[in-house]
């Protein structure tokens, strides 16, 4: 997790919690007393009853807002917890950063009393509906290739679990993969770009040939023809899943 002391860096400009992604985190949440969330982050999108986050880079624990939760450097695979914790375990876009995925889940289900909600994508919807990886940034998704954990693995890991979709709205604060799916002019934006994982790790090298072709599409208005049918949706399904598993 050494990486987001690189990536983590822009965090606090480009990946602002969306409210309407935020109350579907935490309807998932149901009515637990006590959250846990790991791999928290700057602490998007964390219920105000949040015991503890944990966190392993400290670029990102020091972008946290005064007032967040206590939190505790520490990673997904050894949680410095004991069994049963909290009643419920969050952990959202942070599985695919781990070192051993299985032995994350396994600590996740071992501290949640109740329950464990993970927020996580599709990689083959993510692939055939995201135009940017799809048409342009197919190097983007190669490596993506390499990390999606797939949701019926993960699912089955979790010991079961609940799909829900999470449909992106046209308007989403939180920029991260496709939070920009009918604003494309930001995936131009040398900043936005490095608050996003997956374009800042396949490096500036590759996607150049893919982010000229789009720049010049959007200059000729190919791109807005090709996706007029976008421009008039309120939210697109991309492959962003909620999984929630009770314990």
């Amino acid at each position: 997790m050494a990486i987001y002391d690189t990536l983590g860096t822009t965090y606090g400009l480009t990946r602002r919690p969306d409210p309407r992604i935020g109350a579907q985190i935490h309807a998932a949440l149901g009515d637990a007393a006590e959250v846990i969330n790991v791999g928290a982050g700057t602490g998007s999108y964390e219920p105000p009853h949040t015991v503890l986050a944990v966190e392993p880079s400290q670029v990102m624990v020091d972008q946290r807002p005064p007032g967040s939760a206590p939190v505790v450097r520490a990673v997904a695979e050894r949680l410095p917890l004991r069994d049963e914790a909290a009643d419920a375990v969050l952990a959202l876009l942070t599985v695919h950063h781990w070192t051993d995925p299985a032995a994350g889940v396994a600590e996740l289900r071992r501290v949640a009393r109740r329950r464990v909600v993970v927020l996580t994508w599709d990689q083959q919807i993510f692939r055939e509906r995201f135009w940017l990886v799809r048409d342009y940034l197919p190097q983007a998704a190669a490596f993506d290739d390499t990390r999606a954990i797939p949701v019926d693995r993960l699912a089955a890991l979790l010991g079961g679990a609940h799909q829900r979709p999470v449909p992106i709205p046209h308007d989403c604060s939180d920029g991260f993969g496709a939070a920009f799916w009918c604003r494309p002019h930001a995936y131009l934006d040398p900043q936005v770009r490095a608050g996003i994982s997956m374009l800042a790790q396949t490096g500036e090298e590759a996607l150049a040939p893919g982010l000229a072709r789009l720049a010049e599409d959007l200059a000729t208005g190919r791109w807005h023809t090709a996706h007029a049918d976008l421009l008039a949706r309120d939210a697109l399904d991309v492959g962003y899943r909620l999984l929630v598993a009770e314990g």
